[in-house]
């Protein structure tokens, strides 16, 4: 006779916490078709009904998958920024922000949400751009380009990276990390660097 485990219970926000882990998990692994309440479910040893509860929706699932994403990325930009204001030296931002859209899977997942009609759910990640931006913005010098500018060049050229970086670098015969390069450059000559 064989004894099954017993599955440990879980509080509503060690489920929730484990969820959005494995989300992300399924997102960076197989891309963001792969993130549905089944998958999820699967992989964390939860029903589709007990996920269901939780987020309603496998769209409301990606939303606060974005949302969570959002916050990390964020945080850790956001302490990139200030130590790339004391070094004089972008590139540990621009490795970041690369990294949140390309390895991290963000720029998969926008692509999907927008292809998919679902742009409502970027709100979590816009929301807190702006807000980090915005709090960057008043500590910023008055020296080089606007902090909103450069925000909007760097996420753009880390999502182009994200989605087409790889096959274009490969096309015009430039190393893979020609655009991160390219966005350091573009960060330190608008510092007069």
């Amino acid at each position: 006779m064989s004894v099954t485990p017993l599955r440990r219970r879980l509080s509503p926000e060690e489920s929730r916490a484990a969820a959005l882990e494995a989300a992300r998990e399924l997102l960076i692994e197989v891309g963001p078709q792969a993130v549905t309440l089944k998958a999820v479910g699967a992989r964390i040893g939860r029903t589709h009904a007990n996920l269901l509860h939780h987020f309603g929706s496998a769209e409301e699932l990606q939303k606060a998958l974005i949302a969570h994403l959002a916050g990390r990325i964020v945080g850790t930009i956001k302490q990139a920024v200030i130590r790339s204001r004391e070094r004089e030296d972008p590139a540990e931002v621009v490795d970041l922000t690369f990294d949140a859209f390309g390895r991290n899977g963000a720029g998969a997942l926008a692509s999907w949400m927008i292809l998919s009609g679902n742009e409502n759910a970027l709100d979590p990640i816009l929301t807190a751009i702006h807000d980090l931006v915005d709090e960057l913005a008043q500590d910023q010098t008055a020296t080089g380009m606007p902090i909103r500018e450069e925000t909007l060049q760097l996420v753009l050229m880390a999502l182009g990276d994200a989605l087409l970086g790889a096959p274009m670098a490969r096309t015009l015969g430039l190393p893979r990390e020609t655009a991160r390069l390219l966005a350091r450059r573009m960060l330190l000559a608008d510092r007069g660097k």
